[in-house]
């Protein structure tokens, strides 16, 4: 799996050690790592402790925690953003309070990094908004990610941080949810939304997902 969006850190998790070893990864990030996912072995690292933005890749955060409150992944959800100002004039095909299941909401936010569906997972958390970014930064603490703070669950402020090597530890702890690896590699989906009723394609954001020679995943 490569998590990584714009500037972020590139955590690059692989299978195949020899793979890595033989080629040296292009990356144009300032900040990488690559791990070994069987036995947890840094197999390279560029700056791996700076701490900068994350973007996107908020949103394995935002699924974990979601996941982690064990709420109904068929109940559906109203497209909800208010307390997100981060999402204000960003463009999304998503209609504000259309609805969709949790589980597909899950899916657009890992798949297609669909930011109205992200920070609605916030919303509909037991508490509410404010109680679903402390339940990510106490998340971040359990796994031992000491330089890295969430604000909002999208990924599209810069105030959310993290570093390569904290970004390792969430990755390898995202082998404990597999809806998150199944939801986070599929390639393609239409999405049913109701009130009112319609249907939107979506994509894969992350290319990786349709390279089929196994180097990474």
């Amino acid at each position: 799996m490569q998590a990584g969006a714009g500037f972020a850190p590139r955590v690059l998790a692989s299978d195949n050690a020899a793979a890595v070893h033989a080629t040296q990864p292009e990356l144009a990030s300032g900040s990488a790592m690559v791990v070994d996912m069987q036995t947890h072995k840094v197999m390279y690292a560029r700056n791996p402790d700076e701490v900068v933005p994350i973007a996107s890749i908020t949103k394995l955060m935002t699924a974990m925690v979601t996941l982690d409150a064990h709420l109904p992944l068929d109940e559906m959800l109203a497209v909800d953003i208010r307390q997100t100002p981060e999402m204000k004039g960003v463009y999304s095909r998503v209609r504000l309070n259309s609805e969709i299941s949790r589980k597909d909401m899950l899916l657009l936010a890992l798949m297609s990094s669909e930011n109205r569906a992200a920070a609605s997972l916030a919303h509909h958390y037991p508490g509410g908004y404010n109680a679903f970014i402390k339940a990510m930064n106490a998340k971040a603490r359990a796994l031992g990610m000491t330089n890295t703070h969430y604000v909002e669950p999208t990924g599209l402020s810069i105030h959310n941080v993290s570093t390569a090597r904290d970004l390792t530890k969430l990755l390898i702890a995202t082998k404990q949810y597999p809806l998150i690896g199944q939801l986070s590699t599929t390639t393609e989906r239409m999405a049913s939304f109701k009130d009112p009723n319609y249907t939107l394609p979506f994509r894969n954001t992350n290319h990786l997902v349709y390279n089929r020679n196994g180097t990474f995943s």
